[in-house]
């Protein structure tokens, strides 16, 4: 196993308590209406409560008074109880309390009898989501992986996906053996449905870099929905979405999801993510004694994790589209 070094946080945490009250009756939940017709789009972020570049971006839009030009927008900051235990000593520690939160969006899970801080939260904040007609969710990695959007099985995601425009990085993938992803939830993957929901990660956990993305993420995600007028984007804002050109997309879809059955998983070397392995059948880990090995040549390595637990997803193995 590669050692693991403690990072230095070269960014401090947003004060989220000015967003508090929102207006919606429920903390951190605050919807802007355009007052004209047009979707309902929601924006997502700190799920996790160490991924602190969503509220970063999210905090920004509402100091500088984005307002959506059609529809209804909603911002919401999840897990927030969390996100106040952060400790830059600490920097992994406040990822959950009970559990993970982005782990519950299952109806048996979301309505049985168990409960836990996150799901309270969750139930508290499952009528949001419901009601979307699109939804970005915020993320940020542990380790350098480029930043990416990962767009779920549905087409109605990779099609949020591509006009979206950037990240460059796009993944179709299935998600955990852990549990399911909020993008994954209800409305978002039913097969007959038509809301779409897409996840971008915007980079590694604590870069200033990584906030930068996570605000061009939401200005991109409105853009797509037609609810945004560029030319009337809030001075800042525009300039930062002009310095930020959308590369060429590249598309990659999941066909493997390794996941850890003992705790002695290792990589063979060290992997960041997004690297293309050429040959089919090259060891990239042993899990134990078990070697994982590449399924089929050119097979990409999808955001590799730091720190390997059992039962939790290793590394997703994938195919270049096209």
């Amino acid at each position: 196993m590669f050692p693991i070094v403690s990072p230095v946080i070269p960014v401090t945490p947003t004060d989220i308590a000015p967003y508090r009250r929102g207006n919606s009756g429920i903390d951190y939940v605050t919807a802007l209406d355009s007052g004209r017709p047009g979707p309902h789009a929601l924006i997502n972020a700190i799920l996790h409560g160490n991924e602190i570049a969503g509220a970063a971006a999210i905090g920004r839009l509402l100091r500088l008074g984005l307002r959506p030009a059609r529809g209804r927008l909603t911002l919401v900051l999840a897990n927030t109880a969390a996100y106040h235990r952060f400790d830059p000593a600490h920097p992994y520690a406040s990822r959950f309390l009970d559990e993970d939160m982005n782990r519950l969006w299952t109806g048996s899970v979301l309505d049985g009898p168990r409960t836990s801080q996150e799901l309270r939260r969750a139930r508290q904040l499952r009528p949001f989501y419901e009601s979307a007609d699109a939804l970005l969710d915020l993320h940020s990695m542990g380790g350098e992986s480029p930043p990416m959007i990962l767009c779920g099985m549905q087409p109605r995601g990779r099609e949020l996906a591509r006009r979206m425009g950037a990240p460059g990085w796009v993944v179709a993938d299935a998600g955990h053996a852990a549990g399911r992803r909020l993008i994954e939830h209800g409305p978002f993957a039913d097969p007959g449905g038509t809301a779409a929901a897409v996840l971008v990660e915007c980079g590694q956990h604590w870069r200033p870099e990584t906030a930068a993305m996570a605000e061009t993420a939401c200005l991109r995600f409105l853009l797509a929905l037609d609810m945004l007028d560029r030319d009337r984007l809030p001075e800042p804002l525009a300039a930062g979405l002009a310095a930020s050109p959308a590369p060429p997309q590249r598309f990659v879809t999941v066909t493997h999801t390794v996941t850890a059955a003992t705790g002695r998983f290792a990589f063979t070397q060290p992997l960041a993510g997004m690297e293309v392995v050429p040959v089919r059948g090259t060891v990239i880990a042993y899990d134990g004694a078990e070697p994982v090995a590449t399924p089929y040549d050119a097979c990409v390595m999808i955001m590799p994790a730091r720190r390997v637990h059992v039962g939790q997803t290793a590394v997703r193995l994938g195919y270049l589209e096209g």
